[in-house]
């Protein structure tokens, strides 16, 4: 498996590393993981910078229209969309993707997910939502731990014995339900099930009442790039269900992504 080299060294360790561009990345991060309007004092206290430095970064944000400021503290402005729309238009995946998860989420009647991974969290790319709603709020660009997802577990799985080893011993894994599995040695359990049977499935550990199946999307060369999944209703879809007709779709359309993918 290729590994990109700005993923695997931290910016101590990288010589081309720029900082402060680093930094105002964090902040705009930041707000996202706050999720409402925050005061120059709070994105140092929170970002663990100088009063002085988070006043440049935030100033610097106006000043390029990602952040706004209404005299008491500052939001996000639209402008930032750009940033994530540079991947979605780029990439050429949920391009190739999009008419499969249409499909998908017709035959089953669900919602449907194409999900990447990037060093401990998987990112929403694209999602196609069913007619019945769920109760979780995910849309393109959310992201999660990989821990506690279907499609993060079968991405981890592609990892080698080694780098699951080094997730596993570094991420802060929480309960999100009484579900959620948190030990490490479940998790790696899990995660070489994903490996050894192409699919996981994760019962109510991310939301409470929802229950998730997840296959890879494989590149010419047979590395997982994506997972495809679908998301249903615990009361409504058996685990059998899931494991049945449902998978059966996603592994199908799944291996025609891969075949698509491996074409272009």
């Amino acid at each position: 498996m290729s590994k990109n080299n700005a993923d695997t060294k931290s910016p101590e360790q990288n010589r081309d590393h720029v900082q402060a561009l680093g930094r105002g990345l964090e902040v705009l991060k930041l707000f996202g993981r706050e999720r409402r309007p925050l005061s120059v004092t709070e994105v140092a206290t929170l970002s663990g910078i100088t009063r002085t430095a988070a006043r440049r970064l935030v100033l610097t944000l106006e000043y390029m229209g990602y952040l706004s400021y209404d005299g008491t503290a500052y939001a996000v402005r639209p402008a930032v969309l750009e940033i994530g729309d540079a991947y979605v238009l780029s990439s050429g995946l949920p391009a190739v993707v999009h008419p499969y998860l249409e499909r998908l989420a017709e035959e089953t009647q669900e919602t449907v997910s194409l999900t990447v991974l990037h060093r401990d969290k998987i990112f929403y790319v694209d999602r196609v939502q069913a007619d019945r709603v769920l109760t979780v709020a995910i849309v393109v660009g959310t992201s999660l731990p990989a821990y506690a997802v279907a499609t993060g577990r079968v991405l981890l799985a592609d990892r080698s014995d080694a780098d699951i080893d080094k997730y596993l011993a570094t991420v802060d894994a929480h309960s999100f339900t009484k579900a959620t599995t948190i030990d490490a040695a479940e998790l790696r359990a899990k995660i070489l099930a994903a490996r050894e049977q192409g699919w996981s499935l994760a019962d109510e550990e991310l939301t409470e009442g929802i229950r998730s199946i997840a296959v890879p999307v494989r590149d010419a060369d047979g590395h997982a790039i994506a997972a495809l999944n679908v998301s249903a209703q615990a009361s409504r879809v058996s685990l059998d269900h899931m494991r049945g007709s449902i998978l059966f779709a996603l592994q199908r359309a799944a291996a025609r992504i891969s075949k698509d993918i491996a074409a272009v």
